[in-house]
């Protein structure tokens, strides 16, 4: 993939860039707007090209984001991504590494509550009124 990706230079037009980079053009467009990817320069009377410098970017955008950080959380990666801002780029990490485990401690008590809901359901017969509805409504 990188002799590949190293002959792309800026040969790509938007739909074959979106293909390499396995998005869509109206994800391409989409960063652009929200500044995570350039618009390169229209030739006059040609098109737009890409090349593997915009694949690896949104290839970055899109490991980032599978990583559940969002759009400006990356814009700030992107900022810091060269190279001497470790620190900053950790920090960054740190948070989301703090935020994750905070939804992960919410769902699993979400887990717990829904668990033990279901085993009162399945362990009421003859009852007219459904324990889960009746735990929702609440006192």
């Amino acid at each position: 993939m990188e002799n590949k990706l190293g002959r792309l230079k800026n040969s790509l037009t938007i739909g074959a860039f979106a293909q390499a980079a396995e998005v869509n053009v109206e994800t391409i467009r989409f960063y652009q707007r929200k500044g995570l990817l350039s618009e390169p320069d229209k030739p006059l009377g040609s098109i737009r090209r890409y090349g593997d410098r915009d694949v690896a970017r949104v290839r970055f955008v899109k490991s980032a984001q599978q990583l559940g950080f969002s759009l400006d959380e990356i814009l700030e990666l992107l900022r810091l991504q060269d190279g001497t801002h470790c620190d900053e780029a950790r920090g960054l990490a740190e948070l989301k590494l703090s935020n994750v485990q905070q939804k992960l401690a919410e769902l699993t008590r979400m887990e717990a509550v829904l668990a033990a809901l279901v085993r009162q359901c399945c362990a009421t017969t003859g009852e007219v009124a459904c324990p889960l509805i009746a735990a929702l409504k609440g006192p």
